[in-house]
């Protein structure tokens, strides 16, 4: 899991489904997109999971919501979610939340 500084916080909550399509185009564009996603200033963090059926969710972490705009506008980005429409996912969703509170549970033996 990602490193996050204390809250207040961003985030950006992308549950998704994907298609059968160009997977290995797929994960290079993923691959991409976060190297991207790191370079961009207000940039805190990522967590991201997708099962065998293809449905995933991704959650990035932003210190402002400028930083989520300029992200969502950024021309790779731009050129990454028409490739999505188009032919990698049947269907996403896009949640942007502040987070207020937050807390973390690790086991240690």
């Amino acid at each position: 899991m990602s490193d996050k500084p204390q809250p207040p916080y961003w985030t950006v909550i992308f549950p998704s489904q994907r298609t059968t399509e160009d997977a290995e185009g797929y994960g290079i564009m993923a691959k991409r997109m976060v190297e991207l996603a790191k370079a961009q200033l207000g940039f805190l963090g990522m967590d991201s999971a997708r099962d065998a059926s293809g449905f995933g969710i991704t959650v990035s972490y932003w210190q402002s919501l400028d930083a989520i705009e300029a992200w969502r506008n950024h021309p790779e980005h731009l050129h990454a979610q028409a490739l999505g429409r188009s032919k990698w996912y049947a269907e996403f969703e896009v949640h942007i939340a502040k987070v207020e509170r937050s807390y973390l549970f690790r086991y240690d033996k």
